[in-house]
C-alpha cells in the first residue's frame, strides 16, 4: 500500500492562524521603526539644510540688490538646478560646488503651484521672506519664479518645513528650522499635515503672521499660528 504523505487540513490552517498573528505583531512595529527612522533623518536633513544656507548666504551666491551682502536661497538655486540670482537676474553658471546635495534638485510642482522636494518619507519646503515678512515659497522650476522676494529680508530671513508624505506611515511629526537653526517639532495631531499639497503655510510655527516674528517654542512669545504646539525636535 502506497502512503500519502504531507499537511492536514487541520495542520495548513494553524500554520495559517500562526503566521496571521505573527503579521499582526510585527507589521505595526515594521510601519512605526520605518516612521521612527524617517523622522530621524527629517531632522538630520534638516541640519544639513541649515548648513547649507549659512554657507550659501555667506559666500554671497545670491545677491539680488547688489550690495554685497548675501542673501538665503532656495533648494534648487542650492543644488545647482538653477542658477543663483545676481543684481536682479539669473547668474549666467551654476554654483560650483553645490551647497546642497543633487537630491534637492528634484524639486516638484506639489499641485497648488508651489515647489517641494520629497526624500525618505518626507516633503520639504522652502520659504523666503516677501514684502513685510510674507513667506514666498519655491517655484516648482527653482528658484522664487513669480514670487516677490524681498532682498534685504532675505539677508536674514528663510525657514524649512519637513513633513510626512503619509502621516502615521512615513511619519507622524511635522519639523521646521530657520535662521537661527533651532530644529522645532509638532506632534501633528492637529494639523494632520501630509502629502506634497497638505503642508504647513509658511507661518505656521511662527509666533505671529509674518517671518519677522519668532518661532513660537512652547507657545511662546505666543501660539503659533497653527495653532499647534512645537518644541525643540528630539
Amino acid at each position: 500500500m502506497n502512503e500519502n504523505e504531507g499537511f492536514t487540513l487541520i495542520e495548513m490552517l494553524i500554520v495559517i492562524a500562526v503566521i496571521a498573528i505573527v503579521a499582526t505583531i510585527a507589521v505595526p512595529n515594521l510601519v512605526a521603526a520605518r516612521a521612527n527612522a524617517n523622522e530621524r533623518a527629517a531632522i538630520a536633513t534638516l541640519r544639513n539644510i541649515n548648513s547649507a544656507q549659512l554657507q550659501f548666504q555667506g559666500q554671497a551666491h545670491n545677491d539680488n540688490d547688489a550690495d554685497g551682502e548675501g542673501e538665503y536661497g532656495y533648494f534648487g538655486e542650492m543644488a545647482a538646478l538653477i542658477p543663483p540670482r545676481v543684481n536682479g537676474a539669473q547668474a549666467a553658471d551654476l554654483i560650483e560646488p553645490p551647497s546642497l546635495s543633487g537630491a534637492f534638485r528634484n524639486v516638484q510642482d506639489n499641485g497648488l503651484g508651489a515647489g517641494v522636494v520629497t526624500r525618505s518619507g518626507y516633503v520639504y519646503q522652502m520659504f523666503l521672506p516677501g514684502a513685510g515678512g510674507d513667506p514666498v515659497p519655491e517655484d516648482p522650476a527653482g528658484g522664487p519664479g513669480a514670487g516677490v522676494v524681498d532682498d534685504d529680508l532675505a539677508e536674514t530671513l528663510w525657514c524649512c518645513y519637513a513633513w510626512p508624505v503619509s502621516k502615521d506611515t512615513t511619519g507622524t511629526r511635522v519639523f521646521v528650522v530657520n535662521q537661527t537653526g533651532d530644529i522645532l517639532a509638532t506632534e501633528n495631531n492637529i494639523q494632520a499635515y501630509q502629502g506634497p499639497d497638505g503642508g504647513p503655510e509658511g507661518i505656521a510655527a511662527y509666533a505671529d503672521a509674518d517671518m519677522t516674528a519668532r518661532l513660537s517654542i512652547n507657545e511662546l512669545p505666543a501660539p503659533a499660528q497653527d495653532a499647534g504646539v512645537w518644541r525643540p525636535a528630539r
